[in-house]
């Protein structure tokens, strides 16, 4: 006896076969299988494996996302509902919850970490495509972080105050689709501005930040470097005025609604030794409700409103932060263990940013929350990703009759 293919028989004038894949793998295409392989082998992250793969640990964790599971047995459970299905995955079989738990207490994350990374380039290839909200060329970058609360009596290593533990999630924001650009996961202790000083930023970038990064020193420094930024001042902060701009005594109408009420090169006392000082801008906003803001930046061939306009844009860091802790599973952790934590926040970040992704490529206006909740229950329904993504409300091309596909042929 043996397999013989049949023909397959499709009805007459019916629509043609859909061959795709499910929603669920489509995604995971979007992440080269290659490249995770060769991230594995870097990290030697399969030593001991016994079985299990990375990539299966992968398909997990980001199923725990994008499915919204509680905890591991969810994960598990979850997965084995669509046993059937899996192998297309590339996961042969269910994982144990016990494998599961070890794998993610014991392997490295800074595996995820590169994941992470290494779809990014991929993405932000395609996003920088699109035409871009300012008419500057320069790359618009946010800083910013987020506090994670936790248990202290499960996650112990997390000492944060005398009766709460924490993380902070300190994260760069690429306003080119507002991606996620790069992030560093530390205690809730370390301040913004310590994390700061250990990034490099590429020469022309416009770096935006609020007051929790002010450091004059600092601030020199991106000078110096080329790089651009436009942060807020303390209202009791100290600097002599060099030279104030005259102002046009003739508004456009945009300009009447947002008032550039003050231009000013200023110089601060701490840096008036220094030789290679740099000369800073302020700039004062009256908005149309009558509050005055001002706004510190390097930033001399921009005019103030565009200076305004940048840190306004700001604002979607804080709505990432938020999306982030709404849609994904980052408030709730399904192991105590650091480890554990750390690849679970990773995930929920390659989450995003492939949901940000998709949502960047839909012609289709969608909200990030309901782009979640549909695809979440679209995972392993099979049809086309793309077109799903356009046409969401759309009912799948018709999948014609196949009576028979495989049958048993005895051979003489």
């Amino acid at each position: 006896m043996r397999f013989l293919q049949e023909p397959i028989h499709q009805t007459e004038g019916a629509p043609p076969v859909s061959r795709v894949t499910s929603i669920f793998s489509q995604i995971l295409q979007l992440y080269p299988r290659l490249e995770f392989e060769a991230a594995v082998k870097f990290h030697q992250a399969e030593r001991h494996s016994r079985g299990f793969t990375c990539w299966g640990q992968f398909i997990a964790m980001v199923f725990c996302q994008l499915g919204r599971a509680h905890s591991l047995r969810e994960i598990c459970q979850g997965l084995a509902a669509s046993e059937g299905k899996l192998r297309h995955l590339g996961l042969p079989e269910t994982p144990k919850r016990s494998t599961l738990s070890y794998a993610n207490a014991h392997r490295p994350w800074q595996l995820y970490e590169m994941i992470f990374q290494i779809l990014y380039r991929r993405c932000s290839s395609s996003a920088a495509e699109r035409q871009k909200k300012f008419s500057f060329s320069n790359k618009l970058l946010s800083i910013d972080s987020t506090v994670i609360t936790v248990c202290t009596s499960l996650f112990q290593w997390a000492s944060y105050t005398r009766h709460k533990g924490a993380l902070k999630l300190h994260l760069l924001l690429d306003h080119d689709g507002y991606l996620p650009k790069f992030a560093v996961i530390t205690d809730g202790n370390k301040s913004d501005i310590s994390v700061a000083l250990e990034m490099e930023f590429e020469p022309g970038t416009m770096l935006v930040c609020d007051r929790g990064y002010i450091r004059y020193g600092w601030w020199a420094g991106l000078t110096n470097k080329g790089v651009w930024f436009v942060s807020r001042l303390r209202e009791n902060a100290k600097y002599e005025v060099i030279e104030s701009a005259v102002l046009p005594t003739d508004p456009s109408p945009e300009e009447k609604k947002t008032r550039v009420t003050a231009d000013r090169r200023i110089v601060f006392p701490e840096q008036k030794r220094r030789k290679d000082r740099p000369e800073f801008r302020l700039v004062e906003i009256t908005t149309e409700a009558g509050e005055v803001l001002e706004f510190i930046t390097n930033a001399h061939h921009l005019d103030a409103l565009t200076i305004a306009a940048v840190y306004k844009d700001r604002w979607q860091i804080e709505t990432f932060f938020r999306s982030l802790k709404q849609l994904l599973k980052i408030k709730t952790f399904v192991g105590t263990n650091e480890n554990a934590v750390r690849i679970q926040i990773w995930t929920a970040l390659i989450a995003m940013l492939i949901l940000r992704y998709l949502k960047l490529q839909a012609s289709f206006n969608w909200s990030l929350s309901n782009l979640l909740a549909l695809l979440r229950q679209q995972l392993f329904v099979h049809r086309d990703l793309w077109a799903w993504l356009n046409k969401p409300y759309e009912p799948p091309p018709g999948v014609a009759d196949l009576p028979v596909q495989l049958s048993l042929v005895p051979t003489p």
